[in-house]
């Protein structure tokens, strides 16, 4: 397997076109604030239109029940929507992160190093998620005490998020 001129971290594991030679996901593994982090910039960037919507629509007179039947709030929920489906499960399945983990450095991979698939992280994202929102967010915690930082949807999916931020090797 040939390698790409690029590492990950300071352990030198090195990446090939398709998976991470001695890929560890222990050693790799994404800290569990790190991913709150980029949970958190995930959420703003869905919720700040509709919230810019009402604003909006408050500063152009409506209140009580116009407020919330506006044409500007509907566009925010549907932006929003927009915003969760293209972030959360689009740009994921195709590059493996999200905007939020864009930012800090995290990325998707299959548990064993390779890239992970379009269905493992549609499955992910959809089931996943919604699993672990319907626990009241319990499904995060299974990170903090698993050696490899697996949260529930990545059990259910079969991946891991690791902090993949790559230097050159010069």
């Amino acid at each position: 397997m040939t390698a790409n001129s690029s590492t990950v971290g300071s352990n030198n594991i090195v990446r090939s076109d398709n998976a991470f030679v001695d890929f560890s996901p222990e050693v790799m593994k994404a800290p569990f604030f790190l991913r709150l982090g980029a949970a958190f910039i995930d959420y703003i960037l869905i919720v700040i239109f509709p919230v810019l919507g009402l604003l909006i629509s408050s500063f152009s007179g409506n209140d009580g029940s116009r407020l919330i039947h506006s044409q500007l709030n509907n566009i925010g929920w549907l932006v929003a929507i927009f915003v969760a489906v293209v972030n959360l499960i689009i740009l994921q399945a195709a590059i493996g992160q999200s905007i939020g983990k864009l930012i800090t450095g995290l990325r998707i991979v299959a548990i064993d190093g390779s890239e992970a698939g379009f269905s493992s992280i549609v499955l992910r994202n959809t089931l996943g998620y919604l699993l672990t929102i319907g626990s009241a967010g319990l499904g995060m915690l299974f990170s903090l005490f698993s050696s490899k930082g697996r949260t529930l949807q990545d059990y259910i999916a079969g991946t891991v998020v690791i902090f993949a931020r790559r230097k050159i090797v010069g």
